[in-house]
């Protein structure tokens, strides 16, 4: 598979990288040897590139990623983490696990989340996750949805992540938010590597085309792309399917079913153009797809192997499904 390196930095990521927070049971419980086996498939497939955080189950996607990959030689592939959530016990363990739920995961509350972008925080951070890791470095370190604490990203949590990179506790250095704004400042501003962005350019949502995308290809930043079917409509456009967690409104439905028109009549399916079309933009490493099972696995895989013809992308423009100016 395919590699690329993320900046100025030595770091180097496969093409489509594995998304763990489905195996820190993401609404649903993911049993432990199934999410082994996801991963196990991952590697399979020749996916080099594992992406956890704190928040994913209460360290559980940490836990279930250290263990699944503790044999397998050190430098021969790519792990990220994040920082921003620092984890806290509650006493006695906290509610029960249904209270969880709001959260999103299907988990025991043993720990709250706190937000915490102060250089303590972030260090803090770093150690607990190397801990539940097993690890003794990570190689990406993302500052975690900091939408609402941005002087503390930008002012204690970004140079805290520097000093962690010169000590070689972390090798490269990025954001990771669903939004391009604070993304496209974290390029311009800071020494940041790379920028995990959520679905913002997909084949539904090109907002990062107008200024991200430019600003880190012009700077020498990547960009690894999350969120490619927003959730599920570009997976399967149907009536119920949802956008961005919510419910679809009737107008994207409608752009959806248009997309899949013109890919399926070029002999491609949605879900193959809309893992692909991320990695038409110079600026992006690569995609990130959340997966929970060898089977989600080797579909992504699949997908990405499907040859998708230059023409699929001309005739969406000219039928006015994507811009003009693509690149």
């Amino acid at each position: 598979m395919r590699r690329n390196r993320l900046g100025n930095s030595a770091v180097e990521v496969t093409e489509l990288s594995f998304g763990a927070a489905a195996i820190g049971n993401l609404f649903t419980a993911v049993e432990p040897a199934l999410a082994a086996a996801a991963v196990e498939t991952a590697w399979d497939e020749g996916v080099r590139y594992f992406d956890t955080a704190p928040h994913y189950g209460l360290g559980l996607s940490e836990r279930r990623l250290g263990e699944a990959l503790r044999d397998r030689p050190r430098d021969s592939y790519v792990l990220s983490t994040k920082v921003g959530r620092v984890l806290d016990p509650l006493p006695g363990g906290g509610p029960s696990p249904s209270e969880e739920l709001s959260e999103g995961f299907a988990v025991p509350a043993t720990h709250r989340r706190r937000w915490d972008f102060s250089a303590a925080g972030v260090r803090r951070s770093i150690e607990d996750s190397l801990e539940r890791l097993g690890l003794d470095r990570v190689d990406i370190a993302y500052l975690h949805d900091p939408d609402d604490h941005a002087e503390a990203a930008f002012q204690e949590a970004y140079p805290e992540l520097e000093k962690l990179r010169a000590e070689g506790v972390i090798g490269a250095i990025g954001a990771g938010m669903n939004q391009t704004a604070m993304l496209t400042r974290f390029v311009r501003d800071t020494d940041a590597d790379v920028v995990l962005c959520a679905g913002r350019f997909t084949l539904l949502d090109q907002s990062a085309l107008s200024t991200l995308l430019p600003e880190a290809a012009a700077r020498g930043r990547s960009v690894v792309v999350g969120g490619v079917f927003n959730s599920g409509l570009l997976a399967d456009p149907r009536p119920g399917a949802t956008y961005d967690y919510a419910a679809a409104p009737l107008d994207l439905l409608d752009r959806a079913l248009r997309l899949k028109a013109v890919t399926e009549g070029h002999g491609v399916p949605l879900r193959a153009a809309a893992l692909h079309y991320p990695l038409t933009h110079p600026a992006v490493a690569g995609v990130l797809v959340g997966t929970r099972s060898p089977d989600e696995v080797r579909d992504a895989a699949a997908l990405l192997r499907e040859p998708v013809p230059g023409g699929l992308w001309d005739e969406l423009r000219e039928e006015g499904l994507l811009p003009e100016n693509g690149n």
